[in-house]
């Protein structure tokens, strides 16, 4: 869907601050609404604080000072979902070394922050709305992440089942939820985790969670049990490395079910329907919904004919559908790369680069990328998964022989990745 003046207009009025958008004879005008950050040179805006949106705006800042950058996101304070499945396992104490805030990065590159809500964008007028008003822009970067499609589970009431069956997909409140229904059950109840069909957010994610889970209860509950229902055949990342992690830690424990795809859940009776048909039910529910672009993202027109994520350029990023508007991150089709925080920032890294470029006239460079994933087994032994991306043939694919996968369960693979999360935290805070 592509976004005309109109259907502008509509978002504009489903807005929650759109009352302030109207004009005196209740007609929805633009030009009422005040522009809070005046442009005076060349803007780059970039949607959202996290993984992609960070390192964007840091990087245009470090390649051409004059270029003004403005970073809009939502929360004063960001928390990782990479590594969160180590709080809901018991190892981490709380979310704090998960958790950065934004001060840091926007006075050591001049980083404008705006702590606002984005209700719409307007690819004609080079404007983005907040609840607070519009800020225009020459170019503008969008990283909105992932959103849910809940209507393809059928019972699924946006507002009350997360409070019953949380996703844990995007940390903070969720996460705590989880892991406190965790410390609640008694010892000799049933986990239940759905895994949705794929492309979603963090490949391996799934899996980790449940070695964590599982870890936990053999420490905690060896009386229970956890059952993983995968919507696809097989794990669909580092298979052969958490079967074995499984078969050596977690046998009795942990029950894999492949090709079992939740469509229907009832949460009075904490029960999942597997194709409608197959009733599973658990004392704690981890339910995982099938995924897409953040709403902002399918809102503005970006998503392309699978109506779920955002088609561009594997050079640029720039969108393919609206030109000046570029995707990164878990909302855009990047071939072969996965949806993960290190993709993430790789993409902006090159979009940011060849942004720039063009704003000033430059050559471009040829995309390459890199991904790097580590998950855990134990509270010791972690597995990697790593990468190099480039462009062939228009599409983003892996290099040719550069995607492998430890040897086998490791305790430095368990160094490397905390040694990771500090840097790349770091890296998107200062």
């Amino acid at each position: 869907m592509t976004i005309d003046r109109r259907n502008f207009l509509k978002l504009l009025g489903a807005g929650a601050g759109a009352g302030s958008l109207y004009g005196c004879a209740g007609a929805p005008a633009v030009s009422v609404v005040s522009e809070i950050l005046p442009k005076t040179g060349r803007r780059v805006v970039v949607i959202g604080g996290g993984y992609g949106g960070t390192i964007a705006a840091k990087y245009v800042r470090m390649y051409d000072r004059s270029i003004e950058v403005v970073l809009i996101e939502r929360n004063r304070q960001f928390v990782s979902c990479p590594f969160s499945n180590l709080y809901i396992g018991g190892i981490m104490k709380d979310l704090t070394p998960l958790t950065i805030g934004y001060d840091k990065l926007a006075a050591n590159h001049g980083i404008k922050m705006v702590y606002d809500e984005v209700t719409a964008i307007d690819p004609a007028a080079k404007k983005v709305v907040v609840r607070g008003g519009t800020i225009a822009y020459d170019q503008l970067i969008v990283s909105p992440g992932v959103d849910f499609r809940l209507d393809e589970i059928k019972g699924y009431d946006p507002k009350q089942t997360p409070d019953v069956m949380p996703h844990a997909w995007k940390a903070g409140e969720q996460t705590l939820l989880l892991r406190n229904q965790l410390v609640a059950m008694k010892d000799g109840g049933t986990v239940l985790i759905t895994v949705p069909l794929t492309p979603y957010r963090c490949p391996p994610g799934p899996y980790e969670r449940a070695s964590m889970i599982a870890m936990y209860l053999k420490q905690a509950k060896p009386k229970s049990k956890l059952i993983v229902l995968d919507s696809n055949p097989d794990i669909v990342s580092k298979a052969g490395l958490f079967k074995k992690g499984w078969a050596k830690h977690y046998q009795g424990i942990l029950e894999y079910r492949g090709a079992k795809k939740v469509t229907e859940v009832d949460t009075k009776s904490k029960t999942v329907l597997v194709e409608g048909l197959e009733a599973v039910t658990g004392d704690v529910i981890n339910l995982i919904p099938p995924q897409r672009a953040g709403h902002i993202a399918v809102a503005a027109g970006l998503v392309g004919p699978d109506k779920n994520w955002c088609p561009v350029n594997p050079t640029t990023f720039e969108s393919t559908i609206h030109k000046g508007i570029h995707v990164i991150g878990d909302a855009s089709i990047a071939g072969a790369m996965p949806k993960s925080g290190y993709s993430a920032n790789s993409q902006a890294k090159a979009c940011a680069l060849n942004l720039v470029a063009a704003m000033n006239g430059k050559e471009l460079t040829e995309f390459s990328g890199i991904n790097t994933c580590y998950s855990f087994i134990t509270a010791k032994e972690a597995v990697e998964v790593t990468g190099v991306y480039k462009v062939d043939k228009g599409a983003i694919v892996a290099a040719a022989g550069s995607v492998g996968v430890s040897p086998d369960l490791s305790e430095l693979e368990a160094i490397y990745a905390e040694s990771w999360l500090k840097n790349i935290l770091t890296e998107m805070s200062t």
